[in-house]
Protein backbone atom coordinates (compact mmCIF):
# COMPACT_ATOMS: atom_id res chain seq x y z
CA UNK A 1 0.00 0.00 0.00
CA UNK A 2 1.70 3.11 -0.93
CA UNK A 3 0.88 6.52 0.11
CA UNK A 4 1.22 9.79 -1.33
CA UNK A 5 2.87 12.80 0.15
CA UNK A 6 2.06 16.04 0.21
CA UNK A 7 4.26 18.67 -1.40
CA UNK A 8 4.87 20.97 1.72
CA UNK A 9 6.61 23.41 -0.89
CA UNK A 10 3.57 23.38 -3.30
CA UNK A 11 1.44 24.16 -0.67
CA UNK A 12 3.19 27.21 1.40
CA UNK A 13 3.09 28.69 -2.01
CA UNK A 14 -0.54 28.70 -2.52
CA UNK A 15 -0.97 29.19 0.55
CA UNK A 16 1.15 32.40 0.54
CA UNK A 17 -0.08 33.53 -2.79
CA UNK A 18 -3.58 33.39 -1.60
CA UNK A 19 -2.35 36.44 0.73
CA UNK A 20 -1.99 39.55 -0.76
CA UNK A 21 1.48 40.88 -0.02
CA UNK A 22 2.93 44.38 -0.22
CA UNK A 23 6.59 44.12 -0.30
CA UNK A 24 6.97 47.68 -1.15
CA UNK A 25 5.39 48.41 2.53
CA UNK A 26 8.17 45.61 3.63
CA UNK A 27 11.07 47.82 1.76
CA UNK A 28 10.11 50.58 3.09
CA UNK A 29 9.72 49.15 6.70
CA UNK A 30 13.33 48.07 6.00
CA UNK A 31 14.69 51.01 4.59
CA UNK A 32 13.05 52.98 7.85
CA UNK A 33 14.72 50.64 10.00
CA UNK A 34 18.34 51.01 8.16
CA UNK A 35 18.54 54.47 8.33
CA UNK A 36 17.33 54.32 12.09
CA UNK A 37 20.28 51.73 12.77
CA UNK A 38 22.76 54.02 10.87
CA UNK A 39 21.39 57.06 12.74
CA UNK A 40 21.95 55.66 16.45
CA UNK A 41 25.28 54.00 15.16
CA UNK A 42 26.53 57.64 14.13
CA UNK A 43 25.33 58.67 17.97
CA UNK A 44 26.81 55.94 19.61
CA UNK A 45 30.13 56.60 17.64
CA UNK A 46 30.31 59.92 18.23
CA UNK A 47 29.47 59.58 22.27
CA UNK A 48 32.44 56.30 22.36
CA UNK A 49 35.43 59.30 20.36
CA UNK A 50 34.51 61.87 22.70
CA UNK A 51 34.04 59.81 25.41
CA UNK A 52 37.70 58.54 24.43
CA UNK A 53 38.77 61.99 24.29
CA UNK A 54 37.70 62.90 27.41
CA UNK A 55 39.95 59.23 29.23
CA UNK A 56 42.88 60.34 27.18
CA UNK A 57 42.73 63.83 28.39
CA UNK A 58 42.31 63.08 31.95
CA UNK A 59 45.51 60.64 31.98
CA UNK A 60 47.59 62.73 30.05
CA UNK A 61 46.81 65.44 32.60
CA UNK A 62 47.36 63.08 35.30
CA UNK A 63 50.44 61.42 34.22
CA UNK A 64 51.95 65.20 34.33
CA UNK A 65 50.95 65.89 37.59
CA UNK A 66 52.82 62.37 38.61
CA UNK A 67 56.22 63.54 37.27
CA UNK A 68 55.67 66.77 39.10
CA UNK A 69 54.98 64.77 42.01
CA UNK A 70 58.34 62.45 41.10
CA UNK A 71 60.43 64.72 41.31
CA UNK A 72 62.67 65.01 43.98
CA UNK A 73 61.97 67.92 46.63
CA UNK A 74 64.56 70.16 48.74
CA UNK A 75 62.49 69.81 51.95
CA UNK A 76 60.89 66.72 53.86
CA UNK A 77 57.43 69.13 53.63
CA UNK A 78 58.14 69.70 49.89
CA UNK A 79 56.56 65.97 49.51
CA UNK A 80 53.36 66.82 51.81
CA UNK A 81 52.86 69.74 49.98
CA UNK A 82 53.34 68.30 46.07
CA UNK A 83 51.33 65.64 47.37
CA UNK A 84 48.42 67.78 48.51
CA UNK A 85 48.29 69.81 45.37
CA UNK A 86 48.59 66.34 43.45
CA UNK A 87 45.49 65.23 45.55
CA UNK A 88 43.73 68.67 45.13
CA UNK A 89 44.60 68.79 41.27
CA UNK A 90 43.10 65.27 40.78
CA UNK A 91 39.95 66.12 42.75
CA UNK A 92 39.17 68.99 40.60
CA UNK A 93 40.03 66.67 37.58
CA UNK A 94 37.96 64.45 38.41
CA UNK A 95 35.22 66.39 38.94
CA UNK A 96 35.73 68.34 35.46
CA UNK A 97 35.80 64.90 33.95
CA UNK A 98 32.73 63.60 34.93
CA UNK A 99 31.26 66.63 34.05
CA UNK A 100 32.39 65.91 30.68
CA UNK A 101 31.12 62.55 30.73
CA UNK A 102 27.60 63.65 32.07
CA UNK A 103 27.77 66.40 29.11
CA UNK A 104 28.38 63.41 26.59
CA UNK A 105 25.67 60.84 28.21
CA UNK A 106 22.81 63.89 28.09
CA UNK A 107 23.92 64.91 24.59
CA UNK A 108 23.43 61.22 23.58
CA UNK A 109 20.13 60.88 25.28
CA UNK A 110 18.90 63.68 23.78
CA UNK A 111 19.84 62.76 20.60
CA UNK A 112 18.11 58.77 21.21
CA UNK A 113 14.88 60.81 22.19
CA UNK A 114 14.64 62.51 18.72
CA UNK A 115 15.52 59.64 16.62
CA UNK A 116 13.10 57.99 18.43
CA UNK A 117 10.49 59.79 17.90
CA UNK A 118 11.30 60.64 13.90
CA UNK A 119 11.38 56.77 13.40
CA UNK A 120 8.02 56.53 15.58
CA UNK A 121 6.63 58.77 13.23
CA UNK A 122 8.26 57.13 10.30
CA UNK A 123 6.94 54.23 10.90
CA UNK A 124 2.97 55.00 11.47
CA UNK A 125 3.41 56.68 8.55
CA UNK A 126 4.42 53.86 6.57
CA UNK A 127 2.01 51.56 8.77
CA UNK A 128 -0.95 53.91 8.00
CA UNK A 129 0.19 53.87 4.20
CA UNK A 130 0.56 50.10 4.31
CA UNK A 131 -2.87 49.69 5.78
CA UNK A 132 -4.65 52.00 3.58
CA UNK A 133 -3.44 50.23 0.72
CA UNK A 134 -3.97 46.43 1.91
CA UNK A 135 -7.82 47.62 2.47
CA UNK A 136 -8.02 48.71 -0.69
CA UNK A 137 -7.04 45.67 -2.19
CA UNK A 138 -9.14 44.01 0.28
CA UNK A 139 -11.95 46.16 -0.72
CA UNK A 140 -11.32 45.45 -4.65
CA UNK A 141 -11.14 42.05 -3.72
CA UNK A 142 -14.28 41.75 -2.28
CA UNK A 143 -16.16 44.01 -4.69
CA UNK A 144 -14.81 41.28 -7.63
CA UNK A 145 -16.03 38.56 -5.95
CA UNK A 146 -19.20 39.73 -5.16
CA UNK A 147 -19.67 40.90 -8.74
CA UNK A 148 -18.86 36.87 -10.06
Amino acid sequence: MATKTNDLTKMMQDMMSAFPMDTKAMQDAFKTQATLGEKMSKVALEAAEKSTDISSKFAKETLTKIAALSTVKEEPTDYTKAMTDFASAQAEMTAETMAAFAEVAKKVQMETVELMLAAGKDISEDATAAVKKATAEVTSAAKKAAAS
